[in-house]
């Protein structure tokens, strides 16, 4: 909304600033962290006076001996004012002209409806299990579908999508319509590796604050034609729009997380983090990076190979490899205290950020 300043730039000259994907990234990420820092006191207060508490839906996800009476009654649902500020951000910044703009917005948007129905089960109708995995898996491919047969629409990014990208190749290794089952497959699993993640106070939104600013700056270099060329990478013109879009939601998680930081004011639920994996996904497939969100999303990929992985051997051998999964309740049984988990973890995730960077140099 606000890009179309720009067209006033010959009679204002200081608008031309909305031409510069770099302004109008800051004013996301500010629009954003804005939003949800001012209201999120008050969304907190509202969903508390609701009683949109998470003690159902810690029930039966974390051991008894592991759920904080403090924290059953903190509010969840705090992932609706999370997209609620992407969104709106988006909005008043991205290009929406922009079939990348309105394919990440929608996506986001629908990925937090799955995420608002399976809490709304979970802390309003009392339903321990929320909506069943095989129904939620289901809802979440069909949302992965959709957002790919939106980006499969973008002149420039149409026969990108089809190539299967290497870090560290120059040129894609092979193309193919099979690469788009592989890309459904990234958002998918991108969306639920979040959602086990989202066991700490901070834990989830300081990890996608890593994440989603690593991404920004890929879908800048390959905006940028002189870059994109000397980096070696795919050269899109309109993934700017992601630059924007990153940056919201990079903005939004640092709002939110001076209300979710140890103790935590209110969660974001299911609500948010189905829509934040989600987010991370797409901007994978759309800067071509799939590959390298094992390293940007390196402790979602923990959490959730931890999770993959006890439940293989408890099937197979019956014994468990780690004490908890997901592993950050195995930390915490080892009495590493909440705030030294997320910490580390959240240390792990900024390294494995610079190293994915650093991939640009290597090719």
């Amino acid at each position: 909304m606000l890009y179309l300043l720009s067209e006033l730039k010959y009679s204002v000259g200081v608008l031309r600033l909305f031409d510069y994907v770099t302004f109008r990234a800051g004013g996301a990420a500010l629009t954003a962290f804005l939003i949800v820092l001012l209201f999120g006191k008050q969304f907190a207060r509202y969903l508390s006076n609701l009683n949109v508490r998470s003690a159902e839906r810690l029930e039966g996800l974390v051991p008894v001996e592991f759920i904080d009476k403090e924290k059953s009654r903190t509010p969840c649902m705090g992932g609706i004012l999370i997209v609620g500020a992407i969104i709106i951000s988006g909005l008043l910044w991205n290009d929406l002209s922009s079939g990348i703009s309105l394919s990440l917005l929608m996506g986001v948007f629908l990925f937090c409806a799955i995420g608002f129905i399976d809490d709304y089960c979970k802390v309003v109708k009392k339903n321990r299990d929320g909506i069943s995995g095989r129904c939620k898996l289901i809802l979440q491919t069909i949302v992965a579908a959709l957002v790919l047969a939106s980006l499969m629409q973008v002149p420039h990014l149409r026969e990108s999508l089809l190539d299967f990208m290497v870090p560290f190749a120059k040129t894609p290794v092979c193309r193919g319509w099979w690469v788009l089952i592989f890309e459904l497959l990234v958002i998918v699993g991108a969306s639920n590796a979040v959602n086990l993640t989202d066991g700490k106070d901070g834990l989830a939104s300081g990890c996608t604050i890593f994440s989603a600013l690593t991404y920004a700056t890929f879908a800048y270099l390959m905006g940028h034609k002189i870059f994109a060329n000397y980096l070696n990478i795919p050269y899109v013109p309109d993934i700017s729009e992601a630059v924007v879009f990153s940056a919201a939601l990079g903005g939004a998680c640092i709002g939110f997380l001076w209300h979710n930081c140890h103790p935590a004011s209110m969660f974001m639920g299911d609500t948010g983090s189905l829509a934040l994996g989600g987010a991370l996904g797409m901007l994978a497939v759309i800067t071509r990076q799939e590959l390298l969100l094992l390293l940007v999303g390196s402790v979602f990929v923990i959490e959730a190979v931890s999770v993959m992985i006890q439940v293989a051997s408890f099937r197979l051998f019956g014994k468990r490899v780690f004490l908890c999964t997901p592993i950050h309740h195995h930390f915490e049984r080892l009495n590493w205290t909440e705030t030294q988990i997320v910490v580390r973890f959240w240390i792990i995730s900024g390294v494995c950020a610079l190293l994915a960077l650093a991939t640009l140099k290597l090719r």
